[in-house]
């Protein structure tokens, strides 16, 4: 059988397996798998190198499906390609407990490289992932050993070109110089509302083309050796991320051909078997597959085979040449930190007055003495939010070696590029903003939780302590916003040593996110702070010998104020037990008994204090306890003003815990 017939065979068997699982559902989008097809057979058949016996192989191209929508197209590629995915799995699309989701979910089903389906974030992703690649080459590759040279593709369709999101990650591609990044573009100039000309007109390629991208021109969709020559034209370029611009038809060969409805609908029954008419698909039995194509199929997977087996005799020799850095390999793909972080004294010692912001820089760069692999920055605020490591360098177009990251004011694209670099491995990302911004980063910050990434947010400037900068810049609501988020952490230590213990946390969680919501102004180094703060919630101070008479609780710059209130009321006769709770997430983690001691039940009289929505606290305070809190937007004045005149001040604690029946 000729290379253009196997070919054009193995095409249109993704095509039928693509839309019999939708068609089975009742459920999906078939336009982009019949139109998209063979830009993706292409790629996986002919450029890309993986390997399906061992999907995790550290040196294999990724390959990112950004319209996620699309993905009975990738399970079809997976089943296809020996990635474990089998029929039954495809006829289960879309059904409860199956493999094979709506849309792609990383750590669910076997292959898939990241969790798609919010437009734009793949491209943003691929970003992330081609930067780690490019660092890591950096450190570890030498003359004659490039163990780490791979590829990041994305497969965007027009709704990604239209996100936000996909322009500032595209925007900072181009200045990175990112060569190893290619993206195809679906491009069907039809989006759900109809034809694209409604909203969107633009010359996509020569906005590419500004940001400083290659771009690349397909005609034919259809046309494999034109897409493989685009393809290889495209690597070869080592200094521009390139943008190849496949036209093709949504809904290809089905009557529903060019039109809106082919996007997210199933095709029917009987346009299904105009379908089959159209490419002359001739076998009888649904989810068919010729065994020409699978006799096909097993000679692309025994190259994948191969690939990585060289690579392996590669890097065998390689830790023989460079067994330093060998080891440094392992320190970097490790699962776990080689340092116990509690038996880190320096880690621990402070003095004097900081904001949890400065003291989380100082900790970030005594971590650095520790942790090689840190790689991280802020949207251009780096100064303010304090996460520039000292004498790591920075990662450029020019520098690939550097650690810190520059974002530039690209709060969005900066969290999806954090998912794409910790999916990509060996590097521990992390990110900074103002905690307000947070609000551009949530889809982002939430795909970190439910991909259950490690990613690390520093989130400063926490309150209305910001003060002059106003109600824009002081967040009120962000603090339940990001506790409603399942899987996700959130850690607003009280002083320098929470803050460290917040670091230890979030450098030794493997499965979910965490931020670190820091202060703008100097706190005290409260008596008694500890490594407890790992717990979540702890006792500060307790004037009782057994049951407190009332428990006030906080957060962050407001644990000084339960401090100081409940020495007062210890001088009216009122036993107050002190409890921080830098972390509501990781307390609920503690076991029933720990709780009970740190929040007896019996204690009905509660307090929780914070400069922010009383949301969510009435779970710890019940119905008889009191919240000091505010509910309201802030303002522009100095902050110390704005603590008094929102009432966040010892004098309302006191008030709320005498109040108390």
């Amino acid at each position: 059988m000729s290379n253009s017939v196997i070919d054009n065979l193995s095409i249109n068997t993704i095509r039928m397996l693509s839309i019999e699982g939708i068609q089975k559902s009742k459920s999906g989008h078939p336009g982009l798998p019949l139109g998209a097809a063979p830009m993706a057979y292409t790629l996986w058949s002919r450029v890309m190198k993986h390997n399906p016996s061992n999907p995790n192989w550290v040196n294999r191209d990724r390959f990112i499906l950004s319209a996620g929508h699309g993905s009975m197209l990738l399970y079809s590629l997976l089943h296809l390609f020996g990635y474990g995915l089998s029929i039954e799995d495809l006829k289960n699309f879309r059904q409860w407990g199956s493999k094979t989701p709506g849309h792609p979910e990383y750590g669910h089903t076997v292959g898939v490289e990241v969790t798609t389906g919010p437009l734009g974030q793949g491209i943003a992703n691929a970003v992330g992932m081609a930067m780690a690649e490019a660092h890591l080459a950096s450190i570890f590759n030498k003359p004659g050993f490039d163990i780490v040279d791979h590829y990041t593709y994305a497969l965007a369709g027009d709704g990604c070109m239209m996100e936000g999101i996909a322009s500032e990650a595209a925007s900072l591609a181009g200045t990175l110089g990112l060569g190893k990044l290619i993206v195809l573009y679906d491009s069907n100039n039809i989006s759900i509302e109809g034809s694209t000309d409604i909203a969107f007109r633009e010359k996509v390629g020569d906005r590419f083309k500004a940001y400083g991208w290659q771009v690349l021109f397909v005609e034919d969709g259809n046309d494999v050796e034109a897409i493989n020559k685009a393809l290889l034209e495209a690597k070869a370029d080592k200094d521009h991320p390139t943008l190849i611009e496949i036209k093709t038809k949504i809904g290809y060969g089905s009557p529903k051909e060019g039109s809106a409805s082919s996007h997210g609908e199933p095709l029917g029954e009987e346009n299904i078997i105009k379908t089959k008419e159209f490419f002359k698909w001739n076998y009888g039995e649904e989810f068919h597959v010729p065994q020409e194509v699978r006799d096909h199929m097993a000679q692309l997977q025994e190259e994948g085979r191969k690939a990585e087996a060289q690579w392996n005799t590669l890097f065998e020799a390689y830790k023989k040449e460079y067994p330093e850095l060998a080891r440094l390999w392992e320190v970097y793909h490790s699962k776990e930190l080689t340092v116990d972080l509690l038996k880190e004294d320096k880690l621990w010692k402070f003095e004097g007055k900081a904001a949890t912001r400065s003291s989380s820089g100082e900790v970030l760069n005594r971590l650095t003495e520790y942790i090689p692999n840190l790689f991280g920055g802020s949207a251009d605020l780096a100064p303010s939010t304090k996460t520039y490591m000292k004498g790591k360098g920075d990662f450029s177009a020019e520098d690939r070696t550097g650690a810190n990251l520059h974002f530039g004011v690209r709060e969005h694209a900066m969290a999806a590029i954090a998912n794409g670099i910790a999916v990509h491995g060996g590097l521990i990302p992390y990110v900074s903003t103002f905690f307000v911004f947070s609000d551009y980063m949530k889809h982002a910050m939430r795909l970190s939780a439910l991909m259950k990434l490690p990613v690390i947010y520093i989130l400063t400037h926490d309150s209305i302590g910001v003060g002059e900068d106003g109600p824009t810049h002081e967040p009120i609501e962000h603090l339940a916003s990001l506790r409603s988020i399942p899987n996700f952490i959130t850690y607003r230590p009280a002083d320098a040593r929470e803050v460290a213990a917040a670091w230890c946390s979030a450098l030794t969680t493997k499965d979910a996110p965490t931020a670190l919501v820091l202060s703008r102004q100097d706190l005290p180094l409260l008596e008694g702070s500890s490594a407890e703060a790992l717990k979540g919630a702890y006792i500060l101070k307790d004037y009782s010998n057994g049951m407190p008479d009332v428990i006030l609780m906080a957060t962050g710059s407001e644990v000084q104020l339960i401090v100081e209130a409940a020495k007062k009321l210890n001088e009216k006769g009122i036993k107050a037990r002190v409890v921080s709770m830098p972390s509501l997430e990781i307390f609920e983690r503690q076991s029933a008994e720990y709780k009970e001691a740190i929040l007896p039940k019996a204690v009905r009289k509660r307090v929780a204090v914070e400069a922010a929505s009383s949301f969510g606290w009435h779970k710890y305070v019940g119905l008889d306890g009191a919240i000091v809190s505010i509910d309201t937007f802030g303002a522009s004045a100095p902050g110390n003003l704005l603590f008094e005149k929102f009432g966040i001040t010892v004098e309302k604690v006191v008030e709320a815990a005498e109040s108390l029946k």
